[in-house]
């Protein structure tokens, strides 16, 4: 017999945004002792503050800043994964990025998937927390990957992300492995199935969810 939960929301806060329950049946990984199923992908503070995903994963399409690390970390009630580079940023830059993330608290630091391996090596020289380094092809040598000093795989091939997922749960069978879940129930369970330990979900933007508010209001 399925466990009752008792939810309690609030007037002004049960607008949230939910991830898919369907997320719920990953194993989970327990990082520090908090077990991490769902996995926010955004770097919009808005929805940090109301979403119910139990980890964020703040990667952006620029060269990653100190601030927006420290803004995201401070608004966050969850852990928070933050990008540090590894593509266009590189070298010493990105040990410095990883280690200030550190000290700020975030739970475990992001490499871009060109990042070279001696680079990931010298992040696992000065470091404590997780190394999670972005997987977007089937042709990475993943054995090397480890050894350079990645902790957790995040798995982002798009619509080949569950092959992706697949080859490395044969070759490694109970290394951590974060993997997108695409847009909808049929394609998270597929990326579930084939062996992921938690889903990134991606959200509604904050203008799509206004359109829809302010329509409302216009309807009343």
């Amino acid at each position: 017999m399925e466990k009752y939960v008792p939810e309690i929301m609030g007037n002004l806060r049960k607008n949230i945004i939910t991830v898919p329950e369907i997320i719920s049946k990953v194993s989970g990984i327990k990082i520090f002792g908090k077990r991490i199923k769902s996995i926010l992908f955004t770097t919009d503070v808005a929805i940090i503050k109301n979403c119910n995903a139990n980890a964020i994963i703040a990667v952006y399409p620029f060269t990653p800043q100190p601030i927006i690390s420290h803004s995201i970390i401070l608004a966050s009630d969850v852990p928070v994964f933050c990008g540090v580079g590894g593509g266009t940023t590189i070298g010493k830059r990105v040990v410095n990025l990883a280690m200030d993330a550190e000290f700020q608290g975030a739970m475990g630091v992001v490499l871009n998937a060109p990042t070279p391996n001696r680079v990931v090596r010298m992040v696992k020289d000065r470091i404590d927390i997780p190394i999670i380094l972005t997987v977007v092809s089937i042709n990475t040598d993943f054995k090397e990957r480890i050894e350079a000093g990645a902790t957790i795989f995040n798995v982002s091939a798009g619509s080949h992300t569950p092959d992706v997922v697949k080859r490395i749960r044969e070759e490694f069978p109970f290394f951590p492995i974060i993997a997108t879940g695409g847009p909808n129930d049929e394609s998270i369970l597929k990326t579930i199935e084939a062996g992921a330990n938690a889903i990134t979900y991606t959200p509604p933007s904050t203008s799509s969810i206004f359109k829809k508010m302010m329509n409302d209001y216009r309807q009343e």
